[in-house]
């Protein structure tokens, strides 16, 4: 395959790729074939991020003389984890289920409790947590 010989062979391909070969020296950037380039403009192409909701949140602190931000992004990070990343997040899914699962259990105590006070069931005379008293007083 023979190699481009000049820039305005470049004019079919996408603004990417002008950009990034502009950016090169001539002799490198006339090096690539025909075929190079289109892999080359096509792999471009493809890693352009498509974002659904395109937001920017920037809070803009002065210290100083100096100015830090903050910025805020959301979306699906696509790369591959570190072994960091990945014990934080498998710690945080942990978590999260032990919390789901604690909340789950404490609800289900909470209405086995008021049904057992409905029923007038009492499992300790002269003992109440009062749960029952304030759910007929504010809920029924």
């Amino acid at each position: 395959m023979q190699a481009n010989s000049s820039y305005s062979s470049y004019h079919g391909y996408s603004g990417q790729l002008q950009g990034l070969l502009s950016k090169m020296p001539p002799d490198v950037a006339t090096s690539y074939t025909q075929e190079q380039l289109l892999h080359l403009d096509e792999a471009l192409r493809k890693n352009k991020a498509k974002l659904p909701v395109n937001v920017k949140g920037r809070v803009s602190v002065p210290f100083t003389t100096t100015r830090f931000f903050w910025v805020f992004l959301a979306g699906r990070d696509k790369r591959e984890l570190s072994r960091g990343e990945i014990n934080v997040k498998k710690t945080t899914l942990i978590a999260l289920i032990a919390g789901a699962i604690l909340v789950s259990t404490l609800m289900g105590l909470l209405i086995l409790y008021l049904i057992k006070s409905a029923l007038g069931i009492n499992l300790f005379e002269h003992f109440s947590l009062g749960i029952w008293g304030w759910f007929k007083q504010n809920v029924l």
